[in-house]
């Protein structure tokens, strides 16, 4: 069972709410398949032993999935795309940091004094350049102090494995870090870049996608099972080259009208 935003205790039925918040214990990888009536489920797929665990979100809130069904349109042009991937976005990331330490605060209101909430978190954004960049300016809005690092990898188009160019990190041991890649296909990018982050100690990571294959997080349960993946969609498989598909096509492509 995985857990998608919004189920927890008397939002959704009773199955649902033995799942803690934006975090479940996902056995077995998931990719989607169709019942004997054709409509489409997820199911597990093998490979993953019985004792491996990753934490996996599904947003599938309408208004997430609206603007998904918009990014999968290949009619839709480089300036509305990156307007809709930053809209999704914030809709991912308000999931992502549901779990961050928080503290209780007393304020002067206009009226009188009130007690509230506060996020107690020092947030770091690590995109990976460069469709990763998309992503970023919807968690700088939210968190106009949040550290920015910038991992750089693209992937060999013969091995599909990743291949590192840059890398700037900001010290991140005690930090909770988001990383920030649209597409989590091969996983052999989302990986890495988690390796390059875990090697400064951070409290925490979080990794944010717009669309997982089941073959990337089958990697991401593999090499991190300690890292929670949030997603607004989990497609069917990879193509002969290492594409999502359905998927979204080159993200990078589409974000920046280049081919």
């Amino acid at each position: 069972m995985f857990l998608r935003a919004g189920d927890y205790a008397g939002l959704r039925p009773a199955k649902y709410q033995l799942v803690k918040k934006t975090r479940c214990c996902m056995r077995q990888a998931l990719c989607r398949t169709e019942d004997s009536e054709g409509n489409p489920e997820l199911r597990s797929a093998g490979g993953i032993g019985e004792d491996a665990a990753v934490g996996l979100t599904l947003v599938d809130h309408p208004l997430a999935q609206h603007l998904l069904t918009s990014l999968r349109d290949s009619k839709t042009p480089p300036p509305v795309f990156r307007t809709l991937t930053k809209r999704l976005t914030l809709a991912l990331v308000l999931e992502a940091v549901r779990g961050l330490p928080t503290k209780e605060v007393s304020v002067d209101g206009p009226l009188e004094d009130s007690q509230g909430i506060l996020i107690d978190a020092d947030l770091v954004a690590v995109p990976i350049l460069r469709a990763g960049l998309g992503m970023l300016e919807a968690v700088t809005e939210l968190f106009p102090e949040v550290a920015v690092g910038y991992i750089g990898l693209e992937r060999d188009e013969a091995s599909l494995e990743p291949q590192s160019y840059y890398r700037k990190l900001p010290p991140v041991r005690g930090r909770h870090v988001l990383v920030l890649d649209p597409m989590l296909a091969t996983g052999g990018s989302g990986s890495a870049a988690t390796a390059a982050v875990k090697e400064g100690n951070p409290s925490s990571i979080a990794f944010v996608c717009v669309v997982a294959a089941p073959e990337g997080i089958r990697k991401m349960e593999a090499d991190h099972p300690d890292v929670p993946i949030f997603t607004a969609a989990i497609d069917r498989q990879l193509n002969e080259r290492g594409y999502i598909v359905p998927g979204l096509g080159d993200f990078g492509d589409r974000l920046f009208g280049t081919e």
